[in-house]
């Protein structure tokens, strides 16, 4: 894949790879041209076929994403084999976006419920609004969760608190959301869009490299010794020493001058 061509969920904005994870059709719930599409081009970016250098998930209308479509999931005359494969292609997805070494970035506007909230779990960065709410919804339909809720959340507020919040179904405001690591930080509502395409931007410009390795050790960090994980760091921080963008970076130190990553990748 080198051009988005008739993928109308994704768009590549400069160096931002935008993906519209739900749409005002349904409510908002999760979109799955969206995501089929997303898995896509984060699979051409990671094969280096596409060039994106950040990724922004985004919902378009109300809220980031209000779930699943669960008057679909009534419809459906074989509902285990109906959301068992919805899940599946969800996986894919959020297999995709944890194989990506870019920044992504989530724009959190209004409900994140389901899918929504695994999606900004997900993410490398969540920005939200003050009106922001998350809540994992999956117990009030009598299901359990997808999307990688029950392996990413433990790991951002601690299994304790993973489980308060699966098993109540808790609804998480903008401000314990941030508190508990969930969101990164909140703008005001009408700003999370712009702020999000704004981050998103900005780390597009910096040094992919560098943002590659950070993803890589941090992944390998949950499973590591501290031992193990200082070996890993002296190997990384050796090979970014040599690549042009840390060249760059240290020489515009050096100079006093702006570094140019957007040309010494």
């Amino acid at each position: 894949m080198t051009s988005l061509d008739g993928l109308s969920r994704v768009s590549l904005e400069g160096d931002v790879l935008r993906i519209a994870i739900a749409t005002a059709d349904n409510g908002t719930s999760l979109d799955f041209d969206g995501v089929d599409q997303g898995t896509q081009a984060l699979t051409a970016v990671s094969a280096g076929t596409l060039a994106a250098r950040s990724v922004l998930l985004i919902g378009e209308g109300a809220n980031f994403c209000a779930g699943g479509n669960v008057r679909a999931f009534a419809g459906a005359e074989n509902r285990g084999e109906f959301v068992g494969d919805l899940a599946r292609t969800l996986h894919e997805f959020v297999r995709a976006i944890d194989a990506t070494e870019v920044p992504v970035i989530a724009a959190v506007q209004g409900w994140a419920a389901g899918a929504g909230m695994s999606l900004v779990c997900a993410a490398d960065i969540a920005i939200g609004g003050p009106s922001t709410k998350l809540r994992p919804a999956y117990p009030s339909i009598g299901y359990t969760p997808d999307g990688g809720m029950s392996w990413n959340l433990p790991r951002i507020v601690g299994v304790a608190r993973a489980r308060e919040i699966l098993l109540t179904d808790a609804v998480l405001g903008a401000d314990e959301a941030v508190r508990v690591g969930v969101l990164s930080r909140l703008v005001g509502d009408d700003e999370v869009k712009d702020e999000a395409l704004r981050v998103a931007r900005t780390l597009a410009a910096g040094p992919t490299s560098a943002y590659a390795g950070i993803k890589r050790l941090l992944e390998g960090s949950g499973s590591a010794t501290l031992s193990e994980q200082l070996d890993a760091e002296t190997a990384s921080i050796s090979a970014a020493a040599g690549t042009p963008a840390g060249r760059e970076g240290v020489d515009a130190f050096v100079e006093k001058r702006r570094a140019d990553f957007a040309t010494n990748r």
